[in-house]
């Protein structure tokens, strides 16, 4: 059955006043394709800035290596947040089958804290067939979160490929979780994810595997140390952690406030967001113009015969894709809508 859309003023009031319920009906009018949705989703986008909010979220990006239990740890630093007295939004990303299109969607039944928590918001959303992924609406989902009144927005990340630079540029503070295994285990580690990281947590550090996790700790403090100064003046610590048995959380919120305070000062924090608009605006045009083009008829045509082409080897890909390009221009893309 198909859900009746509310008018905008609707959705608006009601993400002033922080219904979820009103919350999610945005988000998936957001999230969705159909174009009388992204219609709507355009003009809730446009009138967001009309709801006040007093404080602006603090957004923390939080990814780790296969096993290292993100979801676990969100659970229990987005319980030690929320018995601050603080409102936080999850956005987790799952990854969606290239067959089916399909998404699990299972983090709400792994962060069972959070999920009976009224103060916490979990939102799963499929990566569907985004670069590295992030969900393509991943930015105005926060923006609406935001006007909601969260606190903190925290993005988990699938935790292959790209995606964690897309949250990186989405972010004010990045959390790399790693596991206890010293030297091996750094040998495995992309320096550009350790680049982008604002912190590092070793994370179940518990029981056996103390001594193992302290020993990481000076490995991974050292590899840190090889890398350029960051430009905001900020030394990401390595820190050490345990989900399960709640130890550890309270050094990293503190380090992610003193990250919050001293790029405030440094006015980094402003500046870093300008950035990330810019970033956003490049891609969100690249992909727009990409759409318009593709939804042309004749440039869709020439594209298919194209195709068929190097299909029966008389054409290579590189010379095909050329041959587009050399005759994109000539289409009217106002066709294409």
């Amino acid at each position: 059955m198909k859900r009746k859309r509310l008018p905008v003023p609707q959705y608006l009031a009601g993400i002033a006043s922080s219904s979820a319920v009103v919350l999610s009906q945005a988000i998936t009018i957001i999230e969705s394709n159909k174009p009388e949705d992204q219609v709507l989703a355009s003009e809730i986008m446009q009138q967001l800035s009309t709801i006040k909010k007093e404080n602006t979220a603090l957004r923390i990006g939080i990814t780790g290596v296969p096993g290292v239990g993100k979801s676990t740890f969100i659970d229990t630093f987005g319980s030690f947040l929320t018995h601050q007295g603080l409102k936080i939004a999850i956005l987790s990303i799952d990854p969606s089958s290239q067959k089916t299109k399909g998404s699990i969607l299972g983090d709400k039944t792994r962060m069972e804290n959070l999920a009976r928590d009224k103060n916490a918001y979990i939102r799963p959303s499929p990566s569907g067939t985004t670069l590295g992924g992030v969900a393509h609406k991943t930015h105005e989902t926060i923006l609406l979160c935001e006007a909601a009144g969260f606190d903190c927005v925290i993005v988990e990340t699938v935790g292959v490929g790209q995606s964690e630079t897309m949250v990186k540029d989405m972010v004010d503070f990045f959390l790399l979780l790693m596991l206890p295994g010293g030297g091996d285990e750094l040998q495995g580690v992309k320096r550009g994810i350790m680049e982008m990281a604002d912190a590092i947590a070793i994370n179940k550090s518990d029981g056996d595997q103390i001594k193992t996790a302290r020993k990481a700790k000076v490995n991974y403090q050292n590899a840190m140390h090889l890398f350029p100064p960051n430009l905001n003046g900020w030394v990401p610590p390595v820190l050490l952690c345990s989900a399960i048995e709640k130890t550890g959380i309270t050094e990293i919120w503190e380090s992610i406030k003193k990250f919050e305070g001293k790029m405030i000062q440094n006015k980094f924090l402003e500046s870093n967001r300008q950035s990330q608009n810019e970033i956003w605006f490049e891609q969100l045009l690249q992909y727009k113009l990409m759409e318009k083009l593709y939804k042309a008829p004749e440039l869709h045509t020439k594209i298919t015969e194209t195709k068929k082409s190097f299909f029966q080897d008389k054409i290579n890909v590189p010379t095909a894709v050329n041959k587009i390009l050399k005759e994109w221009q000539h289409f009217d893309i106002k066709k294409g809508s």
